[in-house]
């Protein structure tokens, strides 16, 4: 079991959601031995609940049907804590106001039917004036709990002169070519309107107690801006000058699972594996691949800088500390009942616990329990 004092045998009680001292008269027991009972998952920014959503173009299921799969992918992938990373873009169609309206309508049931605790990491797009209101509100009524200030409009305007990349585009929102390049246009038009509305998000968030993040930082310049509001999570920083330097104030340094376990960034970006090791990367999200967050620490731990205990910090500990939940990242009394029993030699998660309860089992696993 991982404890204070790193991994060592022991056992773990749970009892009215959090986990106790001692397990009371009667408890259901799982033999764990010669298994790792870690810290449940918590991740800060994930979108693989989109492909539930929209599996292809044009292709969509309804957010209660595709909320309850994902709820059940992440259990299964030991992800106790879930920031769904909801894009709300100027785009139509998945990364839509209505989309984030229909999501948010969907969420209360989606959670009373799942141990796992799902929330919000709100990806606003900086041209999506029209959607600030819903944003505002969103934040003032306690339903987001991490802010990220997204900017991909120049990135994606680049890019429209390819028409296989513009069609990926049109697809996604479900328009034509034309339509979706003409909305990428109008949304260029207004950048000077941006910061303004940054600011106004900011207050909201401050004001809300909601932790908040930049994605994708080029530059210092762009880390001090975002540093400006309040924004004191550095998310996928594009340059290691850019992690280093918010390292030195103490900022948390997100990247994606995916990178420690694929061998480096599908984008051509830094490696994740060798900036943790050095302390320029505090946390790891799943970014696109929900299994990748639990395997990525042995990964980790077989490169053999950072021992698995450490490893494990990147994806529970750390993570909740930045998003402030101090009630989970670990298996301490009066903590959350959040744990995931996984096979060392397997890398595979065999069962998780949320809130005290039995959330998932792997086949095979049912005989452990007693």
């Amino acid at each position: 079991m991982l404890g204070d004092a790193g991994l060592a045998p022991g056992a773990l009680a749970m009892a009215g959601g959090q986990v106790v001292a001692e397990a009371p008269e009667g408890a259901r027991c799982f033999d764990a031995t010669g298994l790792l009972v870690l810290p449940g998952v918590v991740d800060i920014h994930g979108d693989a609940h989109e492909r539930a959503f929209q599996p292809r173009p044009g292709v969509d299921f309804s957010p209660g049907f595709a909320l309850a799969d994902s709820a059940r992918q992440l259990l299964a992938a030991g992800i106790t804590t879930a920031c769904l990373g909801v894009t709300l873009s100027w785009e139509p169609g998945l990364r839509s106001l209505a989309a984030f309206r229909a999501l948010d309508d969907a969420l209360d049931a989606a959670r009373a039917a799942t141990p796992g605790d799902l929330l919000i990491h709100l990806r606003f797009e900086a041209d999506n004036f029209a959607a600030i209101p819903t944003a505002l509100a969103a934040l003032a009524g306690g339903r987001i709990a991490v802010l990220g200030f997204n900017d991909h409009t120049p990135g994606i305007v680049r890019k429209l002169g390819d028409p296989v990349q513009l069609s990926k585009y049109a697809g996604r929102a479900g328009v034509s070519a034309k339509v979706f390049a003409d909305l990428a246009a109008e949304a260029m038009a207004r950048r000077d309107e941006v910061p303004a509305a940054r600011a106004l998000l900011a207050e909201a968030a401050r004001a809300a107690g909601v932790a908040m993040l930049s994605h994708d930082d080029a530059s210092l310049e762009d880390r001090a801006e975002f540093r400006a509001l309040g924004a004191h999570i550095c998310e996928f920083p594009m340059a290691e000058a850019v992690a280093a330097e918010a390292r030195t104030k103490g900022e948390s340094v997100v990247m994606g699972a995916p990178n420690v376990v694929r061998g480096g960034s599908h984008l051509g970006w830094a490696s994740a594996a060798p900036l943790a090791e050095r302390g320029l990367v505090t946390v790891l999200a799943s970014d696109y691949v929900w299994p990748a967050l639990s395997l990525a620490p042995f990964v980790l731990a077989d490169r053999g800088v950072m021992d698995l205990a450490a490893a494990w910090a990147l994806v529970s500990a750390n993570p909740a500390a930045a998003l402030g939940l101090a009630d989970r990242g670990g298996l301490a009394p009066d903590m959350r009942g959040d744990a995931v029993v996984m096979d060392r030699g397997t890398r595979s998660v065999v069962a998780t616990f949320a809130r005290g309860q039995l959330g998932w089992l792997a086949a095979g696993a049912a005989g452990r329990l007693g």
